[in-house]
């Protein structure tokens, strides 16, 4: 990660404050306008009550994660429908002990990490960026997610695991056997890592060695101190601990990705048994609901989508969720009458979580532009005719009161038999214009 930070550096991708700000409540607002205003990365040098810097929007642009595994933004879906095929080989370097990886560790407290409260409503700091590895007790299989954790003390965090996540299936796995379930939190870890923590894998497909073959080399690893599991050496910060068997305690409120305030409920307790960080470490901030959480989600669930699709029907171009995940986006190029209506309703099939509007739209439209993606709704779209809603249709897995319930299926497509009523007007020029030739100082 820090490689990838420097090089937005000498770019000028990099916003670098050095006046000391609170982790409480001012550095999420300040981040916040920073990225609304720049989609820059952050770097925060003085952090009220802690050492150590922290860096925020790393990842928050389409453009920076295609960067990190060098491909062209739009790509995205058919390189992550790759993905799963990259876990069957391996090159990952043996174990490489600490003092042999040129880098310098030193076991630090948890409450001498930066502690970061978000949302007005917490319940308290949170750490947003940390991605659990673990492996599954009966395989050995070994697993990145990314799961929120809760400071209460130097000894415990309280986790919400979410429903069929591979790590809740782990920690209940552990539990029937009648033990905790070891695992270790990756603050900072490789840049390849951070992408297929997210990507669509199957459960036994293990995400390090994917992020090594997108690397293209070896990513050393070295044992943790106080659990038997193994880390990428470059990791900023490593915490390592244990979820307790049969243990569930109050964790929440936190303002979540939708915008709106999880309650307190019962989570996960992990029992915190070392921190381990570089000596100049770099504490990587995720400011919840921000491009840098949600695009990584939306990607993954495109590709799903699309894999998915592309496997069922032909014609399907690309897949995007914008301007949030849980509107799917599929561009088709229409083959037969009602082919968009076969999409919608496959796409519902294909993603029975997130996909509660589904627009289909053609090749012309920019599917990553809300704007031109509204446009194709409002002029080759009839209500009565081109939307179809289903309701009473289960959805987001955490939905109690079935807010989320329902589909709408939107055919924006040029209406067929009709194409050549929907050319859309060009300005023969428009491509070769510079306004730098015609206005001083554009």
């Amino acid at each position: 990660m820090r490689e990838f930070v420097a090089k937005l550096q000498d770019r000028g991708d990099l916003l670098v404050v050095d006046r000391e700000i609170d982790p409480a409540h001012e550095l999420a607002a300040v981040t916040h306008h920073a990225q609304k205003a720049w989609a820059k990365a952050v770097l925060f040098t003085n952090v009220k009550g802690t050492r150590f810097p922290v860096v925020s929007n790393v990842y928050g642009t389409r453009e920076r994660l295609a960067e990190v595994i060098d491909i062209k933004a739009e790509d995205f879906c058919r390189q992550w429908s790759n993905l799963s095929s990259l876990g069957a080989g391996t090159l990952r370097e043996p174990l490489v002990p600490a003092g042999d990886t040129g880098i310098e560790y030193e076991e630090v407290k948890l409450s001498d990490l930066p502690l970061i409260t978000y949302s007005d409503r917490d319940g308290g700091a949170y750490f947003t960026s940390a991605m659990f590895i673990a492996k599954d007790p009966e395989t050995g299989v070994g697993n990145l997610s990314y799961h929120r954790s809760m400071y209460i003390s130097d000894a415990e965090l309280r986790c919400r695991l979410a429903p069929r996540h591979h790590l809740t299936i782990y920690h209940e796995k552990a539990e029937k056997m009648g033990r905790p379930l070891e695992a270790a939190m990756l603050i900072g870890p490789p840049a390849h890592a951070f992408l297929t923590a997210a990507a669509p894998l199957p459960y036994d497909v293990d995400e390090l060695e994917v992020a090594a073959q997108l690397r293209g080399t070896p990513i050393a690893m070295r044992k943790c101190n106080h659990i038997d599991l193994e880390v990428p050496a470059e990791t900023e910060v490593v915490i390592e601990g244990r979820f307790l068997p049969n243990e569930r305690r109050p964790e929440g409120p936190f303002g979540e990705f939708m915008g709106y305030y999880v309650p307190v409920g019962p989570n996960a307790v992990f029992e915190v048994l070392g921190v381990t960080v570089r000596r100049d470490a770099l504490f990587h901030s995720i400011l919840c609901g921000s491009p840098e959480e949600v695009l990584t989600l939306e990607l993954s669930v495109s590709a799903s989508i699309y894999q998915r699709l592309s496997a069922a029907l032909p014609g399907i171009v690309n897949v995007t969720c914008q301007p949030f995940v849980n509107h799917a986006i599929v561009q088709i190029e229409p083959q037969f009458e009602g082919h968009a209506r076969q999409v919608m309703l496959a796409t519902i099939g294909a993603e029975p979580i997130w996909a509660k509007q589904i627009t289909v739209v053609d090749t012309d439209v920019d599917i990553y532009d809300m704007d031109d993606v509204q446009w194709a709704i409002l002029t080759r779209s009839r209500p009565d005719k081109d939307t179809i809603i289903i309701p009473d249709t289960p959805s987001f897995y955490r939905d109690e009161q079935k807010d989320h319930w329902g589909r709408m299926l939107i055919d924006a497509t040029k209406p067929w038999g009709r194409e050549d009523e929907f050319l859309r007007k060009k300005l023969r020029m428009a491509d070769e214009i510079r306004l730098s030739d015609w206005f001083e100082g554009a």
